[in-house]
Parts: C-alpha cells; structure tokens; sequence
C-alpha cells in the first residue's frame, strides 16, 4: 500500500491548490484586457467531466483541477463541462470548446471508445488532449492521467476474500458481482483485477454489468440476484464503487438482512465512509484525487504554454503508447479511516462524524 504522501511524490509538482474555483469568475480580466496587457489572448483549457451521480467529480475533481491551473495560470481561461453520462451531450461540448479556440483538452469520456473521431478533431486543429481518469482508445494523444486500475481491482477482490475467510464463509455460498459501466475502460480493468483474486476461490452467483456507474441500476441488480439466489446464499458483494455499495446496500436493507455481508466500493464517498465506520460496508478504494487533478491541470498549463513534460510511464490503448502519470489506490477499512481520510483532511471529523455515528467513530479512534 502506498501512502497518499508517496503518491503524491510520484507526480512531481502536485502540491498546493484548493477549494473550488469558478470557471469564468468576474474578479477575473477579460479575454480583451489580458489580451492587452499580456500582447497575446488568454490560453483556455476545456475540462470535460462525464457525469455528477458520483460524488467525486463536482466536490473534488472539478475545484482542485481550476484551483490548481488558476493558481499556475492567473490568466488561463477554464472552459468546464459536464455530460450528465451522455455521449451526444459530451460531443457538443468538446466540439463547443474546440470552436472557441481552446488551447487543451482535458476529457474523461463518457464512451472512451467513442470519442476517438473528437480526439481527431483536436488533433487535426493541433490541440492536444489529456486522457483524464479513463483511458481512450484507438488513437494517439498527449497524456494519460489516471490510476492503476487494474491493481485497484485486486485489492477490493483480496479485501473481500479476507473477509470471507476471516468470517468463514467463503464456501459456504455465493458472491454478487456488481461491474461499472461497460463504456468505462476503467470497468474492465477493475474486473479483470478482482477475477485474478477471486477466481477459483469463491462461487460468483451472479454477476452484471451497470450502465452509467448508476446506483439505482445497481440496487435493482441487487434485488435480481436476491430472488434468484435466495437471501442466505449471498456471503459478500463485490462492487466497484461506493454509489453501487450503496445501492446494493439499501437492496439488502429492504430484503430484511439481519446483518449485512461484506461488500466492497471505491471512491470513498463521504456516505460510503460512515458506512464503514458501523459496519453496513467493508471497505472501499481511495483515491487521490487531488494529485490526479492537480497533475493534470499541471500537464494541461504545461501543453498550453508549448511544454512537453516527461511522463514517467506508457499505457498501451491498442493503438498507440501513451505517454502516462498513474497513481496507486489505498485500500480503506474502518481502522485505516483515520490514519488515511482524515490524517489527509479529505474529509473532516465532523464532517464524517455526525450524530447518528458518533459512537462508531470513536470506537475507531476518530474524534
């Protein structure tokens, strides 16, 4: 396990930044007077995040990613947009951002393996492109900036193992497995991950696939594998990340489990944490996003002032070798909450420890 200072190191220059920071804020010059006072415009660097059911992407994402260019680039100009898990609508913004002249391109798609004909259209206006969180394939571009997804898959499939074993149960019934999106290249490494841990160690019972990472998709998987398996032969639940936990949590909430199996999540979600400190959750991946927003902001100042920094790795997307910055996830149980999310303030102790789990955190430590 590394820790998130460590992993922070790995990206040289990934220190600093803040709190959300608006996208064309007033205080700001405008185009024409930085124009004036620099004698050239304003760079503008277009961020394109792919959905908002996931917690992470509007409260951490977004801010640390423009605090960190505005704090590198006073002038630089942030183009942001949001997919609402469309494909169509991320479409029109990246093309929207390219006829506004903007000088970079941050996108994490919506359809990774869809978006190589916009790449192209960046590339033919020689505007590089930064691959953000999910890989893209089927064309070249400047950079990758993610984690090293395959290992965070191993490390839910190995959590969920101990716990079985701890509990005795790992034979004695099944495993549902709750997959993320299919269009997310993220999704299979994440799966791939977690088959090299658990198969030929436990019985998936049954196992799906969840379009747009949707929770509410997931908490209806949930109740399918209920009624087709029976509530006592489901022993744990491997899900990818903390909205699906949730989802399947509240699944099993409402078949009348007495006590919950274990289940895995990612993300570490505000809500996935409380989880985990009573109890209703086993763990769940952190990740540090704050260097990956941050590095990625930095590469994107970098490409838009004509800088080509090294990257310390290449990730192959089928067609060519990207030039790559990947981070390594950290496994969080209720003992590591600590020593993790709150020792890195990614959450505070009176935002995590609210009345209804007060007592949870103190018997961790946390108060």
């Amino acid at each position: 396990m590394v820790p998130v200072a460590a992993a922070m190191l790995l990206l040289a220059g990934c220190g600093g930044g803040g709190g959300g920071a608006g996208t064309t804020a007033s205080a700001q010059p405008s185009q024409a007077e930085q124009t004036e006072q620099t004698g050239q415009a304003a760079k503008k660097i277009a961020l394109f995040l792919p959905e908002s059911k996931t917690t992470r992407y509007e409260a951490f994402d977004r801010p640390l990613f423009e605090a960190k260019v505005k704090a590198l680039c006073a002038t630089c100009e942030i183009l942001y947009s949001n997919a609402d898990q469309d494909a169509a609508k991320q479409q029109q913004q990246v093309e929207a951002a390219i006829t506004q002249g903007a000088n970079v391109l941050v996108l994490d798609a919506v359809d990774a393996a869809a978006v190589a004909p916009l790449v192209n259209q960046a590339k033919q206006k020689q505007i590089p492109v930064i691959a953000y969180d999910r890989l893209i394939s089927g064309i070249d571009y400047a950079y990758y900036v993610s984690f090293n997804n395959v290992r965070v898959g191993e490390m839910q499939g190995q959590a969920l193992l101990d716990a079985l074993n701890a509990k005795g149960t790992a034979a004695k019934g099944e495993i549902v497995m709750i997959h993320g999106s299919p269009t997310d290249p993220s999704s299979a490494d994440y799966k791939k991950g977690a088959k090299s841990v658990l198969d030929g160690k436990v019985k998936v019972g049954r196992e799906f696939d969840t379009p747009d990472w949707s929770p509410d998709k997931a908490q209806q998987q949930m109740e399918q594998a209920i009624t087709a398996l029976g509530r006592d032969k489901i022993v744990g639940v491997l899900s990818a990340n903390d909205g699906m936990a949730g989802g399947a949590i509240a699944a099993m909430k409402r078949a009348g489990y007495a006590s919950l199996p274990p289940i895995t999540g990612q993300d570490a979600e505000l809500a996935a944490i409380q989880r985990i400190l009573t109890g209703e959750q086993h763990m769940t991946i952190y990740l540090n996003i704050r260097a990956e927003a941050e590095k990625s902001a930095e590469l994107a100042v970098a490409l838009a002032n004509g800088e080509t920094p090294q990257a310390p790795a290449k990730v192959s997307n089928g067609t060519a070798d990207i030039p790559a910055f990947l981070l390594d996830p950290i496994p969080v149980t209720a003992d590591k909450v600590k020593d993790t999310i709150v020792k890195d303030k990614f959450y505070t102790v009176e935002q995590i420890c609210t009345a209804e789990i007060k007592a949870a955190c103190e018997k961790n430590g946390i108060q």
